[in-house]
Order: structure tokens, then C-alpha cells, then sequence
């Protein structure tokens, strides 16, 4: 059996290579940077501890309502940073997964630079390895979108600003997605003035549109000002006290200034330096690599998986895809990836989460019939004084299945990857009001709405399950 060399240690690498060697290819990792790649060193490791530092800030001001008397929170961030550095440390020493490729013989070369095609089956590094395999899996990653307009080097991506050293006055975030919108809500709770600019019609456009207005007015309501659809970006330019940015729309020009301008358009395939046009690699119109449904590129022994792909740019599908490629560059074409359902969540204040479709893609393909359950209406949301928000359910009005479901508020992601496990196995909508969760829990809100749910589509049926809900209020 031919060895096996995968670029890059992120997710998908790592998947790929813990899936190779079990397979029993001779399997070498090779990575510029960390073991871990961008979502252990630069992604949801720390940004989930820095979003946590925010919530326990909001938590801080709660506790007077529960009879317990504190002083104001006051934010050491050096020490929060720290902190940050240690967590990440942690998860990396610590990692089961780094272990399992030790004991599969896994050959892991880190902080070896940037690689590059030399030939077909050849790569090297910057510092010095060359590395010859049968077959490759090109994991490498993505970078932040860079946009075309006039001293943009003066601005700063969200790496830059969660390597920051100390807490700015203010900030613009270019941006509103599930990046800018993270870098928004944690450093306006860190105590930075933010101005949210979305170039879209709404914020988090991927999100279901019930979920994104509930945001935007907590966002608002936090203190950011929020700008959507304000136009093109003309130029950025330094200032004594940080940067400006200049924006026209309909032939109006303004400005806007802050201490630091935070950039997230976008993220594209990290590609450069690869060589892949001389190794017969392809692209698609968006720099992106091109795969088939086995993770093959246009070079038949060459495989990608995860960002670089251009796909759901998300930990699991990564890991997923790595798996997927790993197992048709051993095994030869035989796992097609399957489609999935997917989970996004952000760590955001109010936290928001989805999976499945959302309302307005679903009524595309389906008569649904949507259902929601307000926060305020909920016993464990009333219990911790965590009322905004609420639960959405989509459901199929012929099937009964669960087509997607849409959480903002006090522990989104927990509801929504319930709400996952639920549309994966195919459940109709009755079966999850029956399962007999405990009460007062948030995973329970869910179970409540799946009755409301099942009772506008039966309401023949005497509903008994989960009615202490609604007996309590």
C-alpha cells in the first residue's frame, strides 16, 4: 500500500490522517504552523473562551437580582489573554486525536512553513522538507478575503483582533457575518464602541430571517450601531487616532472612524504558494479547488478536503470531507460524501444556532408549517432571567418530518444540535413531542415547540407530553 501525505493539520487534515493510517496506509502530516490548524490556534478554541470571558461579564451583572452583591466587572484583559493561551495549549497537549496518530505511526512534521509543488507526487517546505508520496490530500485551509480599495492595509482581520493586546476605544467591523458578527458582540461587551457595516440587505444572510432580525435589534439594543446595505467602500485611510473609512452609496459619500477597522468579508481558499496549476489542480471561478463527490481533484492522485474546498466552511463537514477523502485515496472511489445535516452556530450575544433549512428555503420545495416558542414563555428561561429569544421549528405539513429549526438566545447551539439528531433520524414532528425530556431544561423548549407543532398538524390528538409548560404559564 502507497503512502499517503496530507497537507495540513486543521480538522480535515487531522481526519484524514487518523483515517488513512487506520486503513493501514503509511501516512506522513505535514503542517505550516500548530498542530490543530486555524480552529485549535486562530478559530472556535479561542474565540468560544473570549465569547465565554463576554458571558461571564453579563453573568457578573445578573447576580444582584439573585441576592448576591458584587462590585462592577472590571476587565484585565492581558489576563484574559492569557487565559486564552493556556486553553489553547491545553486542547492541543491534550488532544485524543493527536494521540490516536501517534499510536497509528502517524509520521507529523509541524512548523515546518508553507509547502509547494515541486512535482506531481513531490512537495517541500520552507524549512527544508521535501516529501514524496503515491497520494496527496490537500488540507490547507482558507484565509481572510482581501478587497481591492485603497489602504487596505490599514485594516485588520479577525485574527489581528483577537491577538490584540489590549481593548480598543472603538471599532468598525466590515462585515456581517457569523466572523464580524463574533468580533462585533465580543468586544462591545468587552466595552468597545461598534459600528456593524453590511454590505448585504440584512446581516447573517444565511441565516433564517426571523433569526437575523432578532439579533440585529439586540445588537442595536447593546449599543452597536448597525448599518446594512450602506453601499461601496471607496478607501480606508490612517487618522492620528486610527482609521477612517470612506463609503458612497446612491452618490452620497460619508465616513466613519475608529480606533481599529476589523474586515470579514469572506474567506478564500489559502492556496498561494501551492503551485497547483503545475501539478494539474483546478480551481473554480472562486479560487476554490475543484472535487468531485469522492474529494478528487482534477489530478486524480491529488485530493482536497475542508475549507480549501470552498464547501461548508465549518469543523464538522471538514473533518467529514477529510474522512471521505482519506478513505477513496486508500481505498480507491468508493465513499461518495453524503449530504448531511448541518449545524451552524455563532457565539454571539444573544447566541443564534440553525440546522436544516431555514423557513424561506424550505417553502421552496415543501408546504411547511412553521412553529415558534418565545423565551418568556419558557420555565428554565423565566429561572435564569435569560427571556429574549426564542425557538423555531420547520416542519413538513404532508410528512410530519423536521425540515430545519432556528434557536436564538440563551444555549442556541445546545436546542438546535437536539433539533439535528432529531431531522438526521428522520423523525416526524409527533415523535419528538413525545420524548420525555426533563423539565425545566432548555433542550425542552424544543420539545415544546415539536408539541405545538404536532398539534397543528393533528389536533385530534390529546398532547399530554410536555404540558407542564404550558399548565405553568
Amino acid at each position: 500500500m502507497g503512502e499517503i501525505l496530507i497537507i495540513g493539520a486543521g480538522p480535515a487534515g487531522v481526519l484524514a490522517a487518523l483515517r488513512s493510517a487506520d486503513l493501514g496506509a503509511r501516512t506522513v502530516l505535514v503542517t505550516r504552523a500548530e498542530f490543530g490548524g486555524m480552529a485549535a490556534n486562530d478559530g472556535p478554541v479561542p474565540v468560544r473562551t473570549l465569547a465565554h470571558a463576554a458571558r461571564l461579564i453579563r453573568d457578573a451583572r445578573q447576580l444582584c437580582h439573585y441576592g448576591i452583591a458584587v462590585s462592577e466587572p472590571v476587565l484585565d484583559y492581558p489576563r484574559l489573554l492569557a487565559r486564552v493561551r493556556d486553553v489553547v495549549n491545553d486542547v492541543c497537549a491534550h488532544s485524543s486525536l493527536r494521540r490516536q496518530l501517534d499510536s497509528l505511526g502517524v509520521v507529523v512534521h509541524e512548523e515546518a512553513g508553507a509547502a509547494r509543488f515541486i512535482d506531481p507526487h513531490t512537495i517541500a517546505t520552507e524549512r527544508g522538507l521535501r516529501l514524496q508520496a503515491e497520494k496527496i490530500i490537500i488540507c490547507t485551509g482558507g484565509v481572510s478575503r482581501r478587497l481591492p480599495v485603497p489602504g487596505f492595509e490599514f485594516t485588520s482581520t479577525h485574527s489581528d483582533a483577537w491577538r490584540l493586546t489590549s481593548v480598543p476605544p472603538s471599532m468598525l467591523v466590515i462585515g456581517c457575518g457569523a466572523t464580524g458578527a463574533q468580533v462585533a458582540s465580543i468586544f462591545n461587551a468587552f466595552g468597545s464602541q461598534i459600528q456593524l457595516f453590511e454590505g448585504g440587505p440584512r446581516i447573517l444572510a444565511t441565516e433564517d430571517e426571523d433569526v437575523a432580525a432578532a439579533v440585529r435589534t439586540a445588537f442595536c439594543e447593546s449599543g452597536m450601531v448597525v448599518r446594512e446595505n450602506f453601499g461601496s467602500i471607496e478607501s480606508f485611510e490612517k487618522t492620528p487616532n486610527g482609521v477612517r473609512m470612506t463609503f458612497a452609496k446612491n452618490g452620497n459619500r460619508e465616513s466613519a472612524e475608529a480606533a481599529l477597522a476589523v474586515v470579514a468579508v469572506g474567506w478564500v481558499a489559502d492556496t498561494e504558494g501551492l503551485n497547483l496549476a503545475a501539478v494539474g489542480v483546478e480551481a473554480d471561478h472562486r479560487g476554490f479547488v475543484k472535487v468531485d463527490e469522492y474529494m478528487r481533484t482534477s489530478a486524480s492522485h491529488i485530493f482536497a478536503a475542508g475549507d480549501i474546498t470552498g464547501r461548508m466552511m465549518l469543523v464538522p463537514p471538514a473533518m467529514q470531507q477529510g474522512f471521505v477523502a482519506a478513505t477513496n485515496a486508500v481505498c480507491g472511489a468508493t465513499m461518495p460524501l453524503q449530504d448531511r445535516v448541518k449545524t451552524t452556530a455563532s457565539f454571539t450575544e444573544p447566541e443564534y444556532a440553525q440546522t436544516g433549512l431555514t423557513e424561506t428555503k424550505a417553502r421552496e420545495t415543501h408546504q411547511v408549517v412553521s412553529n415558534v416558542v418565545h423565551f418568556d414563555s419558557t420555565t428554565r428561561t423565566i429561572i435564569d432571567g435569560r427571556k429574549s429569544g426564542f425557538c423555531k421549528l420547520i416542519t413538513d405539513r404532508k410528512t410530519h418530518k423536521i425540515l430545519g429549526c432556528h434557536v436564538v438566545g440563551e444555549r442556541a447551539v445546545e436546542i438546535a444540535q437536539v433539533a439535528a439528531i432529531a431531522i438526521e433520524a428522520g423523525m416526524r414532528v409527533e415523535e419528538l413531542a413525545r420524548v420525555p425530556l426533563a423539565y425545566p431544561t432548555y433542550t425542552g423548549i424544543l420539545a415544546q415547540v415539536a408539541v405545538s407543532a404536532a398539534h397543528q398538524l393533528n389536533p385530534q390528538v390529546n398532547w399530554q407530553e410536555h404540558q407542564i409548560e404550558a399548565l405553568s404559564h
